[in-house]
Order: C-alpha cells, then sequence, then structure tokens
C-alpha cells in the first residue's frame, strides 16, 4: 500500500511553517501515542505521525521529499524501451555497459550497526527538571562463544567459491545494445563473500544473539514532547569491526493537572473570587519551583494575565528559565444566601447600577426606539 502524503499525515498545507508542522505535531502524537490511545491503529498511525514530522522538520529531508515525495531518485532504473536489466543505480550501469570500471562495495568491509530507538514516558515535572534513569533494551549484540564470526570455536569462514569472495556475480546478456555484464549478488553467500562450513551451535552461525542491555540515560533538564536524545555507541554491533549504531531515546512527556507548557513558559489559570477581584488581594499560587505570592489589584477581570519571571521550564540547552503566566478566572458565587442576595442589590443601587429587571426593561427600550428609528 503506498504511503500517504507527510502533509497529509500532519494535516498541514504545504508551505507549513515550522512552528505549524510541530504544533501539529505534537497534538496528534499525545491523541495517537500507544501509551495513551487503545485503539488497534492507534501504533500504527503514531509511527506514520512520527516519520512525516522526522522528514519534513529536517530541513533538508523536506526539500528532497517536496522535490521528489516518497520515490528515491537513487533506487535504480527499468532498463530501456521495457527491459528490465536488472541496474542497481549509477554504478552498475557503467559496470553492465563498460564491463566494469565502476566501484563495488566490498561484502566484508567494516560497516557501522543499526541505529536502535526507545520510547520513555515522562511526567511534567521530570521533563522540566530532568532525571537520570536505567533502561532495558532488547539489541542484538556479538557472540560471546564465537566472537562474533558465526563460526564454530577453532574454525573459521571461508571465501566462497562461486563468486570467489567478491560477493557478487556476472551474468552475460546480449542485447541491441551489445553485450552486457550485469552484476548481482552471490546467491551462495548473500553478498557476504565467505560461507561458514561449521557454524556456532549458540548463535547458529549469524554471530549475532538477542540480549537485554541496561543503560545509564541521563535526561536534560526542559526536555519536550516529542524531542529525542541520542546516545552515541548504544545501537547494534557493527558489521565486519565496524562501530555501533547510536540509540535515539524519543520522549513523551503526559499532561500535567493545570499546568500548560509552551516552549520553555508554563501557563496556568487561577481562579478568584468576586469580592478578591473587586477589593485586590494577595493570594498563593503554584508554580513548578513551590508556591509563590501573587498580588491581585483592585478590579481585576477574568482572563487578566501575570508574568512571573523565571519561574517556567529550565531550557534545555541551558539558555536560562522560561516564565510562568497566571491566568486569573473570577468566580461567579451560584448559592447565595438571601442576606447575600439582599447586600448585592444594595450594592447595585449604591453604585447606580439597574436592577436585573430594570436592566431588561431599559434594554427592550433601547431595542424598540432603535427600530423605531427614533
Amino acid at each position: 500500500m503506498s504511503k500517504r502524503d507527510y502533509y497529509e499525515v500532519l494535516g498541514l498545507s504545504k508551505g507549513a511553517s515550522k512552528e505549524e508542522i510541530k504544533k501539529a505535531y505534537r497534538r496528534l502524537s499525545k491523541k495517537y501515542h500507544p501509551d495513551i490511545n487503545k485503539e488497534p491503529d492507534a501504533a500504527d498511525k503514531f509511527k506514520e505521525i512520527k516519520e512525516a514530522y522526522e522528514v519534513l522538520s529536517d530541513d533538508q529531508k523536506r526539500a528532497h521529499y517536496d522535490q521528489f515525495g516518497h520515490t528515491d531518485p537513487n533506487q535504480g532504473f527499468g532498463g530501456f524501451g521495457g527491459a528490465d536489466f536488472g541496474f542497481g543505480g549509477f554504478e552498475d550501469i557503467f559496470s553492465s555497459f563498460f564491463g566494469g570500471g565502476g566501484r563495488r562495495r566490498d561484502p566484508n568491509a567494516p560497516r557501522q550497526g543499526a541505529d536502535l530507538q526507545y520510547t520513555m514516558t515522562l511526567s511534567f515535572e521530570e521533563a522540566a527538571f530532568g532525571k537520570e534513569v536505567d533502561i532495558e533494551i532488547p539489541r542484538e549484540e556479538n557472540c560471546d562463544t564465537c566472537h562474533g564470526t558465526g563460526a564454530k570455536p577453532g574454525t573459521k569462514a571461508q571465501n566462497c567459491s562461486h563468486c570467489g569472495g567478491s560477493g557478487q556475480i556476472s551474468i552475460e546478456q546480449n542485447t541491441p545494445f551489445g553485450r552486457i555484464v550485469n552484476r548481482r549478488t552471490c546467491p551462495s553467500c548473500q553478498g557476504r563473500g565467505t560461507i561458514i562450513p561449521h557454524k556456532c551451535s549458540t548463535c547458529s552461525g549469524t554471530g549475532k544473539v538477542k540480549k537485554r542491555r541496561k543503560i545509564h540515560v541521563k535526561v536534560p533538564a526542559g526536555i519536550d514532547d516529542g524531542q529525542q536524545l541520542r546516545v552515541a555507541g548504544q545501537g547494534e554491533p557493527g558489521v565486519n569491526g565496524g562501530p555501533p549504531g547510536d540509540l535515539y531515546v524519543v520522549f513523551h512527556v503526559r499532561s500535567h493537572e493545570f499546568f500548560e507548557r509552551d516552549g520553555d513558559d508554563v501557563y496556568c489559570e487561577v481562579p478568584i473570587t468576586f469580592v478578591q477581584a473587586a477589593l485586590g488581594d494577595e493570594i498563593e499560587v503554584p508554580t513548578l519551583h513551590g508556591k509563590v505570592k501573587l498580588k491581585i489589584p483592585a478590579g481585576t477581570q477574568t482572563g487578566t494575565r501575570f508574568r512571573l519571571k523565571g519561574k517556567g521550564i529550565p531550557n534545555v540547552r541551558g539558555y536560562g528559565h522560561g516564565d510562568q503566566h497566571i491566568v486569573t478566572r473570577v468566580v461567579t458565587p451560584t448559592k447565595l444566601t438571601e442576606k447575600q442576595k439582599q447586600l448585592l442589590k444594595e450594592f447595585a443601587e449604591i453604585g447606580g447600577q439597574l436592577a436585573p429587571d430594570e436592566q431588561e426593561d431599559s434594554f427592550f427600550a433601547k431595542m424598540k426606539r432603535a427600530f423605531k428609528g427614533e
């Protein structure tokens, strides 16, 4: 099944900004993360969303995708006039037409091991202040019995007699263009260039065994949802003596009961009473760094915002702290005693404010005059 367009996956247009891409990813990854969404297809959707974000958030990858889409321009050619010569790229084209001269990859050359990925779920506070934790990851490691050779102790691998150790075989074809030499992977050694007559009984000749490895991870303070940490050298082991791959720890941050995050800033809604809003007060408000006192001026309205400088989240790159923004919400009382109601009516009369029924009459009187053109 063909892949969906990455912009369509994130619900964006092709001209979306980096900030729009990030916000779309954060919203969708939270919605479909397997730890939160238990629908059968949530994991697949999360994987699709992550893949789209990794491409579109990288300028180079995005430019390549915008030009070629999901098609890899280096994936090879299907031949000429409908004939498939099995070319694998430009090097094989030169090799086929000119009988060699193209560079071939040595099957026994050292190669870096594969990268691994681990998803770590953090609380809001853990993401803000960081933590150190040991994690266990399953990965392939070199077999202790054969030390990664795949051969039974006391024996060793031998060059493949079918391809002479090159890992490839040459097949000549007569075509309208002349004789073409086509190079293909050796079927005897599967391109390795060697065969193992006596395989190691522990790893069955693969040279690798599955193990669970404990790794110590330092989560930096200020890490955000969807960001990742590279742990160098903790991926799969290299091939033929090559370096190991890396481990990428991807972070999922749980939402907080009343804090919300935007970059390094934190937002929090604080309810205040009608009396506090009208007369002013000094209240205690929660922050990630503990409770602090906040002065509420008289006449404060719902939606008034106060800034607590430096009380936000540490910048993950060490550039100071964000701020905390307190947004007030004036709570209207719903259960009043008769005495409270009477006092409020007196308050309205003293202030020259109309009673509710008089306000209603005045409102409809104005409407009536407006329609009559008075």
